[in-house]
């Protein structure tokens, strides 16, 4: 039998702050979700002046990351590169780029979907978070 490493409380609460100071220093007003390896909600935080659709969107994002294993911008490429069927897959909804999945000794253990800027740069502020790890 193997084992995988997994996200602690802990480990979510830095992930957190460090995306919080990421968008509170770049001014921008988003939200953000931190889910587990299958997509489950961890934690989730809208900031000062986000759209309540971020509240949303976010989630998708970081679900569809986490259970593809992959950032959500290789399915926007898919999509923007004419393969409109990929629309009809199941459980992915948040087919735009910001969300990130999260990699620890090769296991996907999660992902962070970000909301509210241009979509480079919530990536960006789902990086920073992860980046947090070490």
């Amino acid at each position: 039998m193997q084992t995988k490493p997994y996200l602690t409380l802990a480990d979510v609460k830095k992930i957190a702050a460090a995306a919080e100071a990421e968008a509170l220093a770049n001014g921008w007003a988003v939200s953000f979700a931190i889910v587990d390896d299958g997509g489950h909600l961890l934690w989730q935080q809208r900031l000062d002046g986000a759209a309540p659709l971020t509240s949303h969107i976010a989630p998708a994002k970081a679900k569809t990351s986490a259970l593809g294993r992959r950032e959500t911008k290789v399915y926007e490429d898919v999509i923007n590169n004419g393969r409109y069927a990929f629309l009809t897959a199941p459980e992915v909804e948040g087919l735009l780029e910001g969300g990130v999945n999260i990699v620890v000794d090769g296991h996907t253990v999660g992902a962070v979907g970000v909301s509210g800027v241009k979509s480079n740069q919530d990536a960006q502020i789902a990086k920073a978070g992860i980046a947090a790890l070490g």
